[in-house]
């Protein structure tokens, strides 16, 4: 995996604790990739725009080499977006989880890069909508933090999380199904507990980083 596009998704700056594991594994990885390519997409702390009508009108436009000019207009920043994502081989994720699910400018983004006829195709068998990925060769670590216990697989509040399923099924959907989660748990209880887990997920990115 020679070229990582990183994208951060928590509104915390130095405080984000998902920002701190993600670097974790970011630091060990290019100190064994020296020659390799690292790019940061912030959609945490930086606007990345809704999908709204215009963006709808233009991706669905029945001709995609004849758009309009406004058209192309209003799709270019996608259009940098989905070009960034194929240009890696490696996506990495931080997020934290909020609500259950993910921030706002990680769906956000998703909405952006989840695109007809570059990620994706649409055709009609029989009147049945029918799907096919684009995105080919690529891996996602997706690098988290949550302010419970038991959301991961097996845990007793596994039924609550929406973060994790969402982002394997949106990146699923493009192609993108080599997809390892890393987690750490209880930033809401008290502070060891908090360490303990944050430990133990700082350790499975430090072996990721070998095996990636």
């Amino acid at each position: 995996m020679s070229n990582i596009l990183a994208v951060h998704a928590s509104p915390r700056g130095d405080r984000s604790h998902s920002r701190r594991l993600a670097e974790v594994f970011l630091s060990a990885w290019k100190a064994r990739n020296p020659q390799s390519t690292l790019t940061r997409r912030e959609v945490g702390r930086a606007l990345i725009p809704p999908v709204n009508e215009a963006f709808v009108a233009a991706a669905f436009y029945p001709e995609p080499d004849a758009r309009p000019l406004s058209m192309r207009a209003d799709l270019a920043f996608s259009d940098q977006l989905v070009s960034e994502l194929l240009g890696h081989d490696l996506l990495v994720i931080s997020t934290p989880m909020h609500n259950f699910s993910i921030p706002s400018g990680l769906k956000a983004w998703i909405d952006q890069i989840v695109r007809l006829g570059l990620t994706f195709n649409h055709t009609l068998d029989n009147g049945v909508a029918q799907y096919e990925p684009l995105v080919k060769g690529k891996k996602a670590l997706i690098v988290t933090s949550r302010g419970g216990f038991g959301f991961g697989p097996g845990g007793e509040l596994e039924a609550m999380n929406h973060a994790d399923p969402l982002l394997r099924t949106a990146l699923g959907f493009i192609g993108i199904t080599d997809i390892t989660v890393v987690a750490a748990e209880g930033e809401e209880s008290e502070a060891r507990t908090f360490q303990i887990s944050a430990a133990e997920a700082e350790q499975r990115l430090l072996a990721l980083a070998r095996e990636f």
